[in-house]
């Protein structure tokens, strides 16, 4: 991995344990309730209106998982790299 890339995982993962952060998405995890009611919904507009708040909610919500997954597949692939050169992780 490299060192703009592992500077890239390690700000996310600094984010993620802020108390700022964890406030954020409970807020946010409150509002996908309201957004998310039909009954609200007046015309198509704002149906597609609160489609696309909906599916930006999610992108946030989801943030995490998305970005420990791919340090975990960048891991992945760099032990498999060292692996091809024939370097010993145990060295």
């Amino acid at each position: 991995m490299t060192q703009e890339l592992e500077t890239y995982f390690n700000n996310y993962f600094a984010m993620f344990r802020s108390e700022g952060w964890k406030q954020l998405i409970s807020d946010l995890n409150g509002n996908v309730g309201q957004i998310n009611s039909v009954e609200l919904t007046t015309d198509n507009d704002n149906l597609n209106f609160r489609k696309g708040q909906l599916a930006i909610l999610a992108t946030i919500l989801n943030l995490e998982t998305q970005i420990t997954s791919g340090f975990e597949q960048a891991q992945e692939e760099q032990e498999d790299s060292q692996q091809e050169l024939g370097f010993d992780e145990a060295v």
